[in-house]
């Protein structure tokens, strides 16, 4: 639920059900509070990486500078009329009409002019930077696994376990993301297909204390974790589902997409999946000669605007819209001026796409200014650093606290407001007075509740639908903050249940389901 959306409709009608445990009644629950405590889940972070430097000015159009694109670019520029209008300002490839619709819908944000200062134009080292939110040559972590490690310590010998049988991060191929590479291991899992996660073959090994022994050692509990894994997320696609009809079966992009929608409807709690689309190194043939419309640009923005919105149609009749966000980048943009070879060259800023139900739909900076007059070799300017994105989205998303961010990132950080469509802010929170929720959900095996405590004691029970107490999951003080509370569910039978949370001040449940 948007915040918007949340204010206008807290006073609808209550829902009353009669639960009795330990001779306390239930009283009546806000029915929008109820739907808020259900929607609230773990989320999850899509990144959809571009790879070659995609060509941002033949992406998204500034139409108030298109009198100088034609100056720049005669052999490669679509007709003004042939574009999928976004605002009176922007628009779209008219292969993007997915896209455009799920910018209609309040569903697509473009952030101009992206990149980092005194762009580097090497394919390598610009996507080294880009991977570790770092221009320091010598950073070998990436920006999310720096985020993992100040979370998870002791990763990769204690996991998985009990509180995290599943990968923090999977990545689409048979590549695990530099993205995710931390301290001691890569957090993510390469997956091709998770209906066949075949396990390695593990034989006994024992650590004599020599060199030799420790890194054998080291290279079994890999093995383990892999296979573990490995089940996990095969578990979880097949206990998942897809209901969208627009997925391509030809397009690779959709079916990885359709993949991931499985593997989060099944009840994996992996936090983040990276997919990779090469060929956007378009030196040449980026527009077909005959039809500048057309081209192997074309085809990749179309499989890209295709799946994605294939993808959001999925997650939204799935019920899990607001669990799900994501984002499209590539290394670097191309030049402004195209080349001979109804091409372009590798050039510095571009635009990036975020996609979700919670982003802050709209254009967020200026279009980019285009002289006309050519400049050789000349890109677009960097306006806003790539590197305010990525924290802006650790912020809004994931909401690690803004101290914790800035120490991941050498320059000082500027937030932008991106993702916090779904998001409650403080008038809310006021109005909420209470806030609860109960993740992943739903869930095959096991479930955390977390809640704001007011520093008093508290019962947290596990009830069905009939209003029985199955189990009492806590009881004691608790100081004022929040708190977290695992839960064993595998022995529940499929079904719907809740956590009710009773203090002197406070009675509160909390929907979840088990699959």
């Amino acid at each position: 639920m948007k915040r918007r959306d949340f204010l206008k409709n807290a006073s609808l009608a209550s829902l009353s059900l009669p639960f009795v445990s330990n001779g306390f009644s239930m009283q009546a629950i806000s029915k929008e509070l109820f739907e808020f405590s259900k929607n609230a889940e773990d989320r999850v972070l899509v990144l959809i990486r571009m790879n070659g430097g995609n060509d941002g000015l033949n992406m998204v159009f500034p139409i108030d500078q298109y009198a100088n694109l034609m100056v720049q670019r005669p052999n490669i520029l679509i007709p003004q009329n042939q574009l999928l209008g976004l605002t009176n300002e922007v628009a779209l490839h008219p292969e993007m009409t997915g896209m455009q619709n799920m910018f209609n819908n309040g569903k697509l944000s473009i952030i101009q002019n992206v990149g980092y200062p005194e762009a580097n134009r090497s394919h390598f080292r610009s996507m080294d930077i880009w991977s570790t939110g770092s221009m320091d040559i010598n950073q070998t972590s990436g920006w999310l696994g720096r985020y993992f490690d100040s979370t998870y310590p002791n990763f990769p010998e204690d996991y998985p376990n009990l509180n995290f049988p599943d990968p923090f991060a999977i990545s689409m191929g048979s590549e695990v993301s530099t993205t995710c590479q931390g301290l001691m291991g890569n957090f993510s899992h390469a997956v091709n297909d998770p209906f066949n996660t075949s396990n390695l073959l593990l034989t006994g090994v024992v650590n004599d204390g020599t060199y030799y022994g420790s890194h054998i050692e080291y290279i079994s509990t890999l093995i383990n974790q892999t296979n573990e894994y490995g089940t996990q997320i095969s578990a979880s696609a097949n206990a998942g589902n897809s209901l969208s009809t627009m997925y391509d079966p030809l397009n690779s992009l959709a079916v990885q997409l359709k993949y991931i929608a499985q593997m989060i409807s099944g009840g994996l709690k992996t936090k983040v999946y990276i997919l990779n689309v090469g060929g956007f190194d378009t030196h040449d043939s980026q527009v077909d000669q005959n039809n500048v419309s057309e081209g192997s640009h074309a085809l990749l923005l179309k499989m890209i605007s295709d799946a994605v919105a294939a993808f959001q149609n999925d997650l939204q009749l799935l019920g899990l819209e607001e669990r799900v966000a994501g984002m499209t980048f590539s290394e670097f943009g191309r030049q402004i001026a195209s080349n001979g070879s109804y091409g372009t060259d590798h050039g510095d800023a571009a635009p990036i796409m975020l996609f979700g139900s919670c982003v802050n739909t709209g254009i967020i900076g200026p279009n980019p200014t285009i002289d006309n007059q050519i400049n050789e070799q000349a890109g677009v300017p960097m306006q806003i650093d790539f590197r305010n994105v990525y924290a802006s989205i650790l912020r809004d998303w994931f909401e690690a606290p803004e101290t914790s961010i800035q120490s991941l990132f050498e320059q000082s950080i500027t937030y932008l407001d991106v993702l916090s469509g779904c998001s409650v802010g403080i008038a809310e929170e006021e109005a909420l007075k209470f806030k609860a929720i109960a993740f992943p959900n739903p869930t095959p095996s096991n479930t955390t509740l977390r809640f704001i405590a007011k520093g008093e004691k508290y019962q947290v029970f596990v009830m069905n639908q009939e209003g029985k107490a199955l189990a009492l999951a806590f009881e004691g003080e608790l100081p004022a903050g929040q708190h977290e509370i695992p839960m064993e569910t595998s022995k529940l039978p499929a079904g719907n249940y809740y956590f009710l949370i009773s203090s002197n001040n406070v009675r509160e449940l909390v929907a979840f389901q088990k699959i």
